[in-house]
């Protein structure tokens, strides 16, 4: 017997021994193998209950209905094959490493699309399953994945694949559970949709045409972080409440891409992709210190993702760097006839722009004078940026209010979400029509479903605002946004303004602006913060080559301890 045989051996021995202990549970009959069991959270919820942040004391961990065993079983077999030395020396060709990176390993032999594929599948396992590592941040996985990823080796190897392909090819890539996927159900973090199994979204199909492995989806602040108010960031009721590696329930997981922004912190794809309405893909790249690019509306397709606002969402890459930012995005582009906003994709440069960063001596920024005096990072930042040659324009923005902005998300969600439910959900599966009914569907088991309420699906019911009030106020709101970065970036020829995080994400997002976020660091009790650079529509690429000249000058991204 080798020690491979003997390793397995040994592991059904114990997973069978578990099972067999757990036979009181009629659940756990059904499963020859246990790999996870639910646990008592209760003291985990009671050291929350005094955080300084109020939305950070949370009622609950764990899921009331996800049971991990039925998400993390039907790949257990694939996964079990890689032996702990295996992944040990697969570390150094894949951690923290760019796509450009792998792909020469799997050039050289050194890897193949199955191990690039497993290892991150054993490292999910090797977390996500650990209730004291857990960042509940896995809610799905594509059951077929490792065969897909050992048929692209068979075409690579046999000559069948194609000759020209996209950087993606191969790589596996975990999706926000808002972004329909076919073979996972999308739920948006609600029970309401816990059956909605449906086609891809143009963006997957884009993904796959590329040759992107779907490895699958991760949670969400639920309903994209529009359901409760005051909530905490990252809860789902599908999914439980996410948690932060670098610091389980002491820092946010920023929302409501929250489970994208985790799993990149922790190594559990190459890359991923989150949704933005206003901050929800810069904020929880920002405190995971990883990359995340909110697109100009329209670059990218929304069809068959979940709605806020078709106003204002956007879907958008979520990476460790800026390379893979890029490449990711330029995968997903394309012209899609079903959405109005939807762009040709002409925009060159995009898919190389990690590759070519601009020299700080070219660089022309906006710093805004209020956070220089209230950060000292972001200070430290600017004036490295000074002396390393950038052309630093010191200002104050105009004070402007955005008022009636969440009159925007009320009514564009309540005539939106309808219109995905009726053409992009599963009619077979999902019962649920309007606002109106999730409301009713939740408040029969509010315990449950909305443990943190549904103030703001409640707001939208009352919400009076009539459809010639609110094309007056899209446009009120869009000039405000604009006028806020245009008056410094016309007068002084900018190519972007300098943000922290997702401060000024409502003015980006009502001007339709792009913005790039890249740690920039971490504070001293070791939060991470990052810089945002924001800049004109449709100049991602410009945007992502500043991005990648900060990036390889500063290196402030460090993997969180625990996660190694």
């Amino acid at each position: 017997m080798n020690i491979r045989q003997e390793m397995n051996r040994l592991l059904t021995i114990l997973f069978l021994t578990i099972a067999f202990s757990c036979k009181e549970n009629p659940q756990a009959e059904k499963k020859e193998v246990i790999l996870w069991e639910p646990y008592n959270d209760s003291t985990e919820v009671a050291t929350s209950a005094d955080h300084e942040k109020g939305r950070m004391r949370y009622k609950l961990i764990q899921s009331k209905v996800l049971d991990k065993n039925d998400v993390f079983l039907p790949l257990h077999n694939e996964v079990s094959k890689m032996m702990v030395t295996e992944y040990e020396a697969f570390k150094p060709l894949i951690l923290e490493k760019n796509i450009f990176d792998l792909r020469k390993s799997i050039e050289k032999g050194k890897l193949t699309y199955e191990n690039l594929t497993l290892f991150y599948l054993y490292r999910i396992y090797k977390y996500e399953l650990d209730n004291t590592k857990t960042l509940n941040t896995v809610i799905a996985l594509n059951k077929d994945v490792v065969a897909q990823a050992r048929k692209l080796d068979k075409m690579v190897s046999n000559g069948t694949a194609p000759s020209v392909r996209h950087p993606i090819y191969g790589m596996p890539i975990l999706l926000k559970d808002n972004i329909n996927t076919t073979g996972m159900k999308t739920t948006a973090g609600s029970i309401a949709l816990m059956n909605n199994e449906v086609e891809d979204s143009f963006i997957v199909q884009r993904l796959k045409e590329n040759g992107a492995l779907i490895l699958g989806k991760v949670n969400l602040s639920e309903w994209a972080y529009y359901l409760c108010s005051g909530c905490p960031l990252g809860y789902s009721a599908v999914g439980g409440q996410t948690l932060n590696p670098y610091g389980r329930r002491i820092f946010e997981t920023g929302g409501s891409s929250s489970g994208s922004g985790t799993s990149m912190a922790a190594n559990y794809a190459v890359a991923a992709v989150g949704t933005e309405t206003s901050g929800s893909i810069l904020s929880p790249s920002s405190q995971n210190s990883v990359v995340g690019l909110k697109p100009t509306i329209g670059l990218l397709s929304r069809t068959g993702i979940v709605p806020i606002s078709s106003t204002l969402d956007t879907p958008g890459p979520m990476t460790r760097n800026v390379i893979d930012n890029a490449i990711l995005l330029s995968a997903m582009m394309g012209k899609d006839e079903k959405d109005a906003k939807s762009v040709a994709d002409n925009f060159p440069g995009v898919l190389s722009a990690g590759l070519h960063p601009t020299s700080f001596g070219q660089m022309r920024l906006g710093a805004m004078k209020s956070l220089m005096e209230s950060d000292s990072i972001y200070a430290k930042t600017i004036e490295k940026l000074k002396n390393l040659g950038a052309e630093i324009i010191e200002f104050e923005p105009p004070e402007t209010e955005l008022k009636s902005f969440l009159s925007i998300l009320n009514i564009d969600m309540r005539n939106d979400l309808p219109k995905y439910l009726s053409k992009e959900s599963n009619p077979e599966k999902v019962t649920i029509k309007s606002i109106a009914d999730v409301v009713e569907f939740n408040a029969a088991d509010s315990l449950v479903r909305v443990p943190y309420g549904q103030a703001l699906f409640e707001g939208i019911l009352k919400d009076s605002t009539t459809a010639e009030e609110l094309e007056n106020i899209k446009s009120d709101l869009e000039k405000k946004g604009r006028l806020f970065f245009d008056i410094v970036m016309d007068k002084y020829d900018l190519d972007a303004v300098l943000s922290i995080n997702n401060n000024h994400a409502s003015y980006a997002a009502v001007a339709k602006y792009p913005a790039l976020t890249v740690p920039m660091g971490y504070k001293t009790w070791g939060e991470p913060i990052s810089l945002t650079f924001i800049g004109k529509q449709f100049k991602e690429a410009d945007l992502l080559r500043l991005g990648a000249a900060f990036e390889k000058e500063f290196k402030a991204r460090k993997i969180p301890k625990g996660y190694e």
